[in-house]
């Protein structure tokens, strides 16, 4: 009886898991390539001279964590804006106080067009009125110039591109 109600249980139990197979996605060329996504040390200094190279453009920055659910429930937002706005308005992304691991498997599984700034102590956040609340974006006009911060994630796509509209293009 106790091995009968065993195999009722642990079969379904195998089932599951050899539907799920592995994390790589396969398709007609094969296992999908895990790349390393591109994180850029260097700190403020760092952060800085990409915002300077990225004059004459909106930026937009998204401070996030991997340990972060809000971060994590709106980055498909950005990944989708990123693509949206694309030669309109420039996106970084900064991972403040979060392993390095973590945050580049996180990245990996999660693609966005964008780089990446590793920030462990919150310093680049700090320059845009980041590092108390995750997720927080901060809003860069052409010239360079912090527009608006605004702390706390999106509800959904919508609520992100109509802050874009408004802050990054208006």
């Amino acid at each position: 009886m106790i091995r009968r109600c065993f195999l009722l249980l642990a079969v379904p139990a195998l089932l599951l898991l050899a539907a799920c197979g592995s994390s790589a996605e396969t398709g007609a060329a094969g296992p999908k390539s895990a790349t390393t996504p591109r994180f850029i040390d260097g700190g403020v200094p760092a952060f800085q001279a990409r915002l300077a190279s990225l004059r004459g453009r909106p930026v937009v920055v998204n401070q996030w964590a991997s340990w972060c659910g809000p971060c994590r429930y709106e980055f498909p937002f950005f990944a989708a804006s990123a693509k949206k706005y694309r030669g309109r308005v420039a996106f970084l992304g900064v991972d403040s106080r979060d392993s390095r691991e973590d945050a580049e498997a996180f990245v990996r599984d999660n693609p966005v067009p964008y780089e990446h700034f590793f920030d462990p102590e919150a310093e680049i956040a700090r320059t845009f009125r980041g590092g108390r609340a995750w997720p927080t974006t901060a809003f860069y006009s052409s010239d360079g110039e912090l527009v608006f911060t605004r702390a706390g994630g999106y509800a959904d796509q919508e609520q992100l591109d109509a802050e874009i509209e408004k802050y990054a293009l208006g």
